[in-house]
């Protein structure tokens, strides 16, 4: 345990007391709450009389004793409301240990209180509850982080010092986090919305929700390397999946037309503003379609979901304003590249390639194939410049283990990514349902497996052995959510928009 502080160890000694005295820090019977400090502020009316009966519970949040009468802030998860207290109405009998004792020495700011009364407006106008019942429901043994604010001389504004705005102990202890900076809850409210669009959106095409493991024998379905673990009674390997692209596929093969499902996706490597360990995904997999009508189908939803977010299609995110109204902008990879170099490598072989990427200052290593060279020189110099959303579509086949070799052009494949604010946040193909063609790139992949790519990927017999009873052409997406979430509430981490995103253990490399 840790050290106690000065503040925690008299909270202990309350606790004590409050016991001493038959008061129950933790009781264990329900509290009925009958309104919320939001619903009570924009609703009373002192001409109506109402709210003439409330009880609300919270966190005591500040108090100021006047001798008999005390006025206290309430916060409960809507908001914050005024309490007035007066010892005679909360203790009326002989016995004024309630008021003298319990609330001005023994309750603490951050303890949570339940109080009864009737509201009214003070002399200065304040909307306040009358308080004729209070009960402490659970008391708080550390302090929160006390948000102070200060006049500053020169300017006469109230400024803020001592917030609790440390990232890291943000991130560490988001229960702090979202009491003392509400508008963080925000963010994942907003997130959470997000989903539910997608969700009803889906839905309402006739897409069918489901689920398929997250531990698997044989990580697939992406570039990425995995978390492994063991299972003890089958004395066997598992993987957390990295994708679940290859068993949504065997659910198109096995006879739906529409699968979909939120994915909680892991892959074992380095973490910063745009990567978690584990994050979330949404996969879409629909018989008889292809990539060009799953590029609608994005555009409209992301639309829908900046609507139902926002009311309109118009996002702030930092300086830029961007726009998801359909439709959007549309280039092939080798489109994309030439625009914005000036170099056209569509012809290109691999050692005209590693000469371009050098001219283009694009750092290479000898493990990299054609595809991984054009890949970097994209991720350098395209895809920071693509802040609206936009379509890439039609890269080259050694990229796209999983997708279709393109109608029209011999060497690339049917794939788009969307590109928005200067990041991918989603991918997706006309699948792959040739078994023999898919054979031979999951082979290719083992090569350059052999040659030291760490995120090649492995061979699956029982896949292929699905495509081979026969899968039906398919259109494919995988869109990230954890990054669309960053772009719908303007945050610029992926830890903004996790409420638990991984930390390195406490105490390391810390001053």
């Amino acid at each position: 345990m840790h050290h106690l502080s000065e503040q925690e160890l008299l909270r202990r000694q309350k606790l004590t007391q409050l016991q001493e005295i038959g008061i129950e820090p933790y009781p264990s019977e329900l509290f009925d709450v009958s309104f919320y400090a939001q619903e009570i502020l924009d609703n009373y009316r002192p001409e109506l009389n109402n709210f003439q009966e409330v009880s609300l519970a919270g966190r005591l949040m500040s108090s100021r004793v006047m001798g008999k009468a005390s006025f206290a802030e309430l916060m409960d998860s809507s908001g914050r409301i005024q309490l007035y207290i007066n010892r005679d109405e909360i203790c009326p009998g002989e016995d004024k240990t309630l008021y003298n004792t319990v609330f001005k020495k023994l309750l603490d700011l951050g303890d949570f209180i339940g109080v009864k009364g009737h509201v009214f407006t003070t002399q200065v106008g304040e909307i306040s509850v009358h308080v004729t019942e209070l009960k402490l429901l659970a008391k708080a043994l550390r302090p929160l982080p006390v948000v102070k604010t200060k006049k500053d001389e020169a300017t006469g504004e109230e400024v803020t010092y001592d917030a609790f705005t440390d990232p890291e102990l943000r991130y560490r202890q988001r229960y702090v986090d979202l009491v003392v900076n509400p508008h963080v809850r925000e963010t994942f409210i907003k997130r959470t919305q997000l989903v539910q669009a997608m969700r009803n959106y889906l839905n309402d095409k006739g897409y069918l929700e489901v689920e398929t493991p997250i531990l698997q024998p044989l990580y697939g379905g992406a570039a990425a390397r995995p978390f492994k673990t063991h299972h003890n009674t089958l004395d066997m390997s598992l993987y957390l999946r990295i994708a679940n692209e290859l068993y949504l596929k065997r659910l198109i093969v096995g006879g739906f037309d529409g699968v979909y499902e939120f994915s909680k996706d892991f892959r074992n490597e380095g973490m910063s503003r745009f990567h978690n360990p584990e994050f979330t995904q949404m996969e879409l997999y629909v018989a008889y379609k292809d990539y060009a009508w799953m590029m609608d189908l994005v555009e409209e939803m992301v639309e829908r979901v900046a609507l139902a977010l926002h009311g309109k299609t118009e996002v702030q995110v930092g300086d830029n304003v961007i726009n998801f109204q359909r439709p959007w902008q549309r280039y092939t990879m080798f489109e994309a590249i030439e625009k914005f170099t000036g170099v056209a490598i569509g012809e290109m072989d691999e050692a005209a390639l590693r000469e371009t990427a050098a001219k283009l200052h694009v750092g290479l290593d000898p493990s990299m194939g054609k595809s991984k060279i054009i890949d970097e020189i994209f991720g350098e110099h395209v895809e920071p410049k693509l802040i609206q959303p936009t379509f890439i579509t039609d890269y080259p086949v050694e990229m796209s283990p999983l997708a279709k070799k393109h109608r029209d052009h011999p060497g690339l494949v049917e794939r788009f990514e969307a590109i928005c604010n200067g990041k991918e946040i989603c991918n997706a193909f006309s699948e792959l349902n040739d078994p023999i063609d898919q054979r031979q790139r999951f082979e290719d992949q083992l090569e350059l497996g052999k040659r030291g790519d760490t995120e090649a990927m492995v061979l699956d017999e029982d896949f292929l052995r699905a495509l081979e009873y026969g899968m039906p052409p398919t259109a494919g997406l995988g869109i990230g959510i954890d990054r669309l979430s960053m772009i719908m509430t303007n945050s610029h981490s992926i830890q903004e928009v996790l409420f638990f995103p991984q930390m390195r253990p406490e105490g390391e490399n810390q001053g």
